[in-house]
């Protein structure tokens, strides 16, 4: 799964695809990105078919959902379902996205004796997973339509599959992180056939090229914001060979 991820600047956005600048009002990097806010999104214009980087929620409300609170859990989509399921389908075919990112968190079960009693517990260690290169990525993301008539704000939601590569070590789901080179078939409108889009999503998704290491818990607090988040932890052992 994807519940917390660190999301680039919008200059860093546009620097790294391109991106000409439309707002006078650039929203900011964070550190600890979690459902329901504001996250930032490439897709393509109606019109012109540029690259376009624009905001929604993230937390994906379909066209037809009728009722006056979210869907829960929308946030993070199946890959192995999206193609049937009511909730993700028309999106998968009609209303692709990606969502730029530093990387994401996930937390690894480990044991270690309790200071206080010796007792052996269950502990979860954060740790920040991103490209070993520490260059900027997508994930394939699924948003609402933007031509939508009700004039509802756009929503996405982050595709995800089973963890492969060193993403295993620490989590068995994952985004889908998509490679560059399918980044354009990704977006294209022209692309309607659910199970190749499944398949683009299968075949070009990135997994030997991620690292992660151990951070402090401090990301735990969903209050939590700073660069300190994604800083290695003191004396642990770093996946970063």
């Amino acid at each position: 799964m994807c519940g917390r991820y660190v999301s680039p600047g919008q200059a860093a956005i546009e620097r790294e695809w391109h991106i000409g600048r439309h707002n006078n009002n650039p929203f900011e990097r964070r550190f600890n990105v979690q459902p329901s806010a504001e996250v930032p999104i490439l897709l393509l214009h109606a019109e012109s078919r540029q690259l376009e980087l624009a905001t929604a929620r993230w937390g994906l409300i379909p066209h037809w959902w009728k009722e006056s609170k979210p869907p829960k859990f929308a946030f993070n989509a199946r890959l192995e379902e999206a193609a049937t399921k009511p909730m993700w389908r028309d999106s998968m075919r009609h209303a692709r996205c990606l969502v730029p990112a530093e990387g994401w968190y996930e937390w690894r079960a480990i044991e270690r004796p309790d200071p206080a009693t010796g007792e052996i517990r269950t502990f979860k260690q954060p740790h920040f997973i991103r490209s070993r290169n520490a260059r900027l990525v997508c994930f394939a993301g699924l948003m609402s339509p933007p031509a939508d008539a009700t004039g509802r704000r756009l929503t996405c939601a982050i595709l995800t599959t089973a963890a492969a590569g060193p993403v295993a070590e620490v989590h068995d789901r994952m985004p889908v992180v998509l490679e560059r080179a399918a980044h354009a078939e990704w977006l294209d409108p022209g692309v309607d056939d659910a199970q190749r889009i499944a398949q683009l999503a299968r075949s070009h998704a990135l997994t030997g090229e991620l690292v992660h290491y151990p951070v402090r818990t401090l990301v735990n607090s969903s209050r939590a914001e700073g660069e300190e988040l994604i800083e290695p932890l003191a004396g642990a052992t770093a996946n970063l060979d």
